[in-house]
């Protein structure tokens, strides 16, 4: 008689069995880990532009706050890491100094912000930043970005806020909803980014 090697049938339905049930245990973990992941690059873009933001304005302040009165109003512009970005300026309820326009352009205002101004922004301050589109942009989900910006709100109230495009969900009806997506705000009269996670 011959002896036997390796695994009986009921060895190998007992292991597979086993394989399988760890697999269910851990599938939900291995998910979990990629919405993490999602949620510390969305802070960690917001904590990259937080510090552009930052460092332009301790630039302007370390070129002694340089001014121009332009059409009656004072108008606050610093030249930061090659390029000139206006900034805020004094006005009931904003703080001065935090960049609003990419360029020279004394007649930029927070009013001014748009989509367009808050990609420029996004592209501008930071070094080598993600591929940001404007949100209303065709091609915005064909893969190539990986944030969408809009501007929110009106006259000195106005923001822009950033969309993470890998986290978009889609509605019942199977339409993607940017706006449902980890996010972060910057909101130019205070200086602040917020992050926003869905």
């Amino acid at each position: 008689m011959k002896k036997q090697v390796g695994f009986s049938l009921v060895e190998l339905v007992i292991v597979i069995i086993v394989v399988g049930l760890l697999a269910v245990a851990a599938l939900p973990r291995f998910l979990n880990v990629t919405d993490e992941a999602k949620k510390a690059s969305i802070e960690g873009v917001a904590g990259g532009y937080a510090t552009a933001v930052l460092s332009a304005r301790a630039q302007w302040e370390a070129n002694g706050r340089p001014s121009a009165i332009v059409n009656n109003a004072k108008v606050n512009s610093v030249s930061y890491d090659g390029s000139t970005f206006m900034l805020t300026a004094e006005q009931s309820d904003v703080r001065v100094g935090y960049p609003i326009h990419y360029g020279q352009d004394n007649s930029a205002s927070i009013g001014g912000l748009d989509n367009t101004e808050c990609k420029v922004l996004f592209e501008q301050l930071m070094q080598n930043p993600p591929q940001v589109a404007e949100i209303d942009s065709g091609d915005v989900l064909n893969g190539k970005y990986q944030y969408a910006a809009r501007k929110d709100n009106n006259g000195n109230n106005s923001a822009c806020t950033y969309f993470q495009l890998a986290s978009v969900t889609n509605n019942a009806n199977g339409v993607a909803q940017i706006t449902s997506a980890h996010s972060f705000t910057y909101t130019p009269k205070e200086g602040s980014v917020v992050v926003n996670i869905q």
